[in-house]
């Protein structure tokens, strides 16, 4: 400490010339950093300061954020400030970064005709000026195709050899959503969240691997970490100073969505301070002298944050092979996880990114690739080093406008599509390049950039304060500089854009704005539609099942196609294969139907469906059905409304003929007034006007006719037909009672008692508004009820049958509700 305050000696005069008696009130590091911010020409954060003894803490503030920043930042302040006044200076005098380089290969747009008119070039200096890119080298996978399910397959055997890596840094204030857009929820049907859904997908690929043969004698996987039950598959989670409490808190009370607290890391990423013009010069909060305005970094920073952390040199040395990166509201990234992996595996790729064909002018970044072999993009300089890069949509046409095509991004004649596949920001790594990449000099942090507003035409004013950013996606370029180029080639696998991309980002109305110029709306009621819809294409083109058109409906001026409401868990199937396995080919499910499958060991044989309805095997159903458990098979079931059948863990049900009608789940639109933020935020609610519940219970119950159900806190009783419309009545033989109430909505059964207003209007504990409505709003939490304000529109989940069975064994459904042993 006393050689810190020796070293300062010789700037003591230039301290107290600008600090004055201040500087006594100064520790020894916070004397080193005034003086650091001195002989970085930011001497104005020190000027004018009232005397010592007046704002100290304020002071003391300062400069402690300012310590905070350098230890933040490798290479401190010093290095920040340097980087910045370089970028600044480029920027403002229009330097071309790429200068030197020459791209190899042919002209990927000869013979092209375009078939758009192409847009005026940019405004501003070309940063990829005299630099054509080549075609990237990938792999392009159809969904249905013998090379798609190889890839499935390949990527399945490497499962267990991978962590994952969630980028959710940011609020829900695109969306309109207050909260963090890990707890939106996917859809109304299950209102299962995101970070829920994402948790799921990976217990499931977990599961997979502890069964894989070898695995429970650590064969498969001798150096991972594996706890008394079993292999543990890292979930690493980053998030910012406006979501890290936010996500804690959504995993700490929803248990971690079942996967053990010792498999979910989570990083936080920090921000850099604001630059407020081309000298780099530090700003200060508006309003607040001695607060450093600061700004996210950008989403690069996750590189650095997992070095820093030491959790990737850690999963390497536990002998986890692959990383996989995917955004916080994609749930479509689920299937395009398990055919990249094969891709990486079979093509050795150290960095693969994951693409969708995209349409010329579309704004979605675009990877090209220039290099030689087998790199995303490769640019060769003239000392024969390579540039691989993702080329952004906002510089990609006045790139190519200045090289190879004139006419910009055209769309390729044969195919309707860019040449250049659109860039998710989906990337899988393999983690040897990857970890040797993050221990080089820039310990992991990606080549930055600058973007200020400026003024006017002179480019040294600001309009407002900018700061250096980084993306995750520009990894290669340090790649290039920390590894041998002949050790790791980087590719991308293009995936079908219905099967692996509709991200909810955009507000409604934002989404309803760009409706009339064909844009997609991308907001949380469109991901919602499309997650139904490619459940119903994968179904419809694996299994032969029929499934109804889509209707072309509106909400708050988003358009959408809504079709059946068919909701796949993770449970049930995650490849094409557990799709062709579950499902039979006599399976017909009309356009206003809702199927909702979870459980590992069900299997739908047959199934009519022909309503707001759901179920299994042998089918006439003309509602909606909601099934759970283990093993279910229904051989012949006529079902109008809402079905729920639960079974417990090994438990094997048969249901013979049962029949059930009640009136379905439907999306409704909301009023205009005293609607609750939930609703609002989506947009639309689910509206459960009834239900009929199976549900395994105790044999001396079977004489009372009815259960208290203690772990559920739900009174299941038998009422007349003519309350409900339900025809389902107690099979006297069984263990077990039907509940056949108006609605069984999960925010009862933690009540402990239904209302029934045997007018199909279920009271689920909401506002008065929603019950003078009529409609059944999602059922647990706030986060719930925020979260259907994006959408604009509720699901009305009108009727449900519910049948849960809670003991082991083989059960039969019979076609009055009875519940029996099978013989």
């Amino acid at each position: 400490m006393q050689d810190l305050k020796n070293s300062l000696d010789s700037n003591t005069q230039d301290l107290k010339g600008v600090l004055g008696s201040n500087v006594d009130i100064l520790s020894a590091e916070e004397a080193a950093m005034a003086n650091t911010l001195l002989e970085l020409g930011q001497q104005h954060l020190l000027e004018d300061w009232p005397q010592a003894g007046e704002l100290d803490d304020r002071k003391h503030a300062l400069l402690q954020q300012a310590l905070h920043c350098d230890a933040q930042y490798p290479g401190g302040l010093a290095a920040y400030v340097s980087k910045a006044r370089r970028l600044l200076r480029d920027s403002a005098e229009g330097v071309n970064p790429f200068e030197g380089y020459t791209p190899e290969g042919a002209n990927p747009f000869e013979g092209y005709t375009p078939e758009v008119d192409a847009a005026p070039l940019a405004e501003g200096v070309n940063p990829f000026e005299g630099y054509p890119p080549e075609m990237a080298d990938g792999e392009a996978l159809e969904f249905g195709t013998p090379e798609f399910e190889a890839m499935e397959k390949a990527g399945l055997g490497v499962a267990g050899q991978t962590g994952f890596v969630l980028v959710a840094g940011g609020l829900g204030e695109r969306l309109g959503f207050n909260g963090i857009k890990l707890s939106l929820p996917v859809e109304t049907a299950t209102g299962r969240t995101y970070l829920e859904l994402y948790a799921q997908y990976i217990l499931e690929l977990q599961r997979r691997a502890r069964a894989a043969p070898g695995a429970d004698q650590g064969l498969l996987l001798p150096l991972i970490i594996m706890t008394s039950e079993g292999l543990l598959l890292p979930l690493i989670i980053t998030t910012s100073e406006d979501t890290d409490a936010a996500t804690k808190e959504l995993l700490q009370t929803r248990n971690h969505f079942g996967m053990d607290p010792s498999q979910v890391k989570i990083v936080m990423q920090g921000k850099v301070p604001a630059l407020g013009d081309s000298d780099a010069s530090l700003v200060t909060q508006s309003g607040d002298r001695f607060a450093l305005e600061t700004k996210p970094h950008g989403h690069g920073d996750v590189h650095h944050l997992l070095h820093r952390s030491g959790i990737a040199e850690d999963l390497k040395s536990r002998g986890f092979k692959y990383l996989v990166f995917f955004q916080d509201t994609n749930a479509l990234v689920l299937n395009s996880i398990l055919p990249t992996l094969g891709v990486s595996a079979t093509k050795g790729y150290a960095m693969n990114s994951i693409c969708v064909p995209r349409k010329a002018q579309e704004a979605a970044g675009a990877v090209v690739a220039q290099e030689a072999a087998g790199a995303i993009v490769a640019l060769t300089h003239t000392d024969g080093s390579s540039l691989i890069i993702n080329v952004e949509y906002n510089q990609l046409d006045p790139l190519l406008r200045a090289t190879v095509s004139p006419e910009g991004d055209v769309n390729d004649p044969e195919t309707g599509f860019s040449p250049y596949p659109g860039n998710t920001n989906n990337i899988v790594f393999e983690l040897g390049s990857y970890v040797k990449t993050l221990q080089g000099k820039d310990e992991g942090v990606v080549v930055e950039f600058v973007n200020p507003k400026y003024k006017d035409a002179s480019r040294t004013a600001f309009k407002k304060p900018t700061r250096l950013e980084c993306m995750m996606q520009d990894f290669p370029k340090l790649m290039a500089q920390e590894l041998d180029q002949s050790d790791f080639t980087i590719g991308f696998t293009s995936l079908e854009k219905w099967l692996s991309f509709s991200p909810a980002k955009n507000s409604l109305e934002a989404g309803a704005a760009g409706a009339p110029s064909g844009v997609p709306p991308n907001t949380a009621s469109s991901a919602e539609a499309e997650f139904y819809a490619q459940n119903v294409r994968r179904v419809a083109a694996t299994a032969g099942a029929a499934f109804g058109a889509p209707r072309h409906i509106e909400f708050e001026g988003v358009p959408l196609d809504l079709g059946p409401l068919l909701v796949l868990s993770p449970s049930f199937a995650i490849t094409t294969n557990d799709i062709r396995r579950k499902f039979g080919k006599d399976v017909k499910v009309s356009t206003t139907s809702a199927l909702v499958l979870e459980g590992p060991g069900i299997t739908v044989e047959s199934l009519d469906l022909d309503g707001p309805g759901i179920t299994v095997e042998s089918l006439d159903l003309d509602g909606e059905a909601h099934r759970t458990g283990s093993s279910i098979t229904v051989e012949s079931l006529d079902l109008d409304g809402a079905l729920v059948i639960k079974a417990c863990e090994d438990a094997r049900v048969t249901v013979h003929g049962l029949t059930v009608r009640n009136e379905g789940w439907h999306p409704a639109p909301l009023p205009a007034e005293g609607v609750p933020e939930v609703d609002r935020v989506r947009g639309f609610v689910l509206d459960k006007r009834a239900a009929t519940v199976i549900e395994g219970v105790l044999e001396a119950d079977r004489v009372c006719g009815f259960v208290l159900d203690k772990k559920a806190a739900t009174v299941t009783e038998v009422l007349p037909e003519v309350d409900t419309g339900c025809r389902c009545v107690l099979g006297k033989s069984a263990a077990f009672a039907i509940k056949a109430t108006e609605v069984v909505p999960e925010v009862d059964r933690v009540r402990g008692f239904v209302l029934d207003k045997k007018a199909a209007t279920v009271i689920e504990g909401v506002p008065e508004a929603d019950k003078v409505r009529g409609f059944v709003l999602d059922k647990t939490a706030a986060t719930v009820i925020e979260v259907d304000r994006v959408r604009r529109f509720a699901l009305s989940k009108k009727a449900a049958t519910v049948i849960e069975i809670s003991e082991p064994g083989d059960w039969v459904v019979g076609p009055d509700g009875s519940i029996s042993r099978s013989q």
